[in-house]
């Protein structure tokens, strides 16, 4: 007589795509009051990534933030859900739907805050950086749309306010890598993701400034030793030595984040 199959583990949940936005971690609910991340994306498995490792996944894991991904293809037409279509005018590439995408964002932002920024992956967008994270971080959360193929039809980020957001002045395959990027410069900023809240306030971009050179043991190197001031233990004279070496590395490498020299053109 052939064995019983193994029984399944109790509590065990089966995890598909669905229409609905899902929080991740899968088996947790969804929590009110807690930073949230949305993701619109044909590529749900791709979340959470780099997101739910180091600091900014135990932080997902302790729900100081949580994600919520919303799989664009469900929401595309016909049997093959399609969501993309040739270009109005013709040219190459694939246009994204703008009935599709808006029923993905609908469904995503369904009893969402509205003060959550709705943002689209695109090279042609406000380019990102560190003030925008921290605008981020100080709302209840953002939606992230993650574009492939061509663009996104006009009409949806008209018709939606959706505000398009660039990485830099590159073009990748979709939008999934620059919204983690994003994601993990706006978690990381929410208070208690970082153990030491100083190294946020001393990075780069803080106060303008890029961030001054970094050492630590052992105290010689290839022949290459320590600044003396870091070892002298005088804590004023290192606060100036960093201060001259951000300075210095700024206006070698991102001139453009000094202010203008006194009588220089505008």
């Amino acid at each position: 007589m052939p064995a019983d199959p193994p029984s399944r583990s109790h509590g065990r949940k089966a995890i598909r795509p669905v229409a609905a936005p899902q929080a991740l971690m899968p088996e947790a609910p969804e929590l009110a009051g807690v930073w949230t991340a949305q993701v619109v994306t044909l590529f749900p498995g791709a979340f959470p990534g780099v997101l739910g490792e180091s600091l900014t996944g135990r932080a997902l894991r302790e729900r100081i933030w949580q994600l919520q991904v919303t799989d664009l293809r469900t929401f595309g037409e016909g049997k093959h859900r399609n969501v993309d279509d040739t270009p109005a005018g013709g040219g190459a590439g694939m246009v994204l739907r703008a009935d599709v995408l808006g029923r993905a964002v609908e469904a995503a932002r369904h009893g969402a805050d509205p003060a959550m920024p709705l943002v689209a992956m695109s090279p042609r967008g406000a380019p990102f950086g560190q003030a925008m994270a921290r605008d981020w971080a100080r709302r209840p959360g953002v939606t992230l749309i993650c574009g492939r193929f061509e663009g996104i039809d006009q009409r949806a980020l008209d018709h939606y306010g959706i505000e398009e957001v660039s990485l830099g002045d590159f073009v990748l395959t979709g939008g999934e890598i620059a919204a983690q990027a994003m994601l993990d410069a706006t978690v990381r900023l929410l208070p208690g993701v970082l153990g030491n809240a100083a190294s946020v306030e001393e990075e780069s971009f803080s106060d303008g400034l890029l961030e001054h050179p970094q050492y630590t043991r052992p105290a010689e190197w290839q022949g290459r030793r320590i600044p003396d001031v870091l070892l002298s233990g005088n804590h004023a004279e290192i606060a100036r030595w960093r201060r001259a070496e951000a300075e210095r590395l700024t206006r070698a490498r991102r001139p453009d984040l000094l202010p203008p020299e006194p009588g220089e053109a505008d």
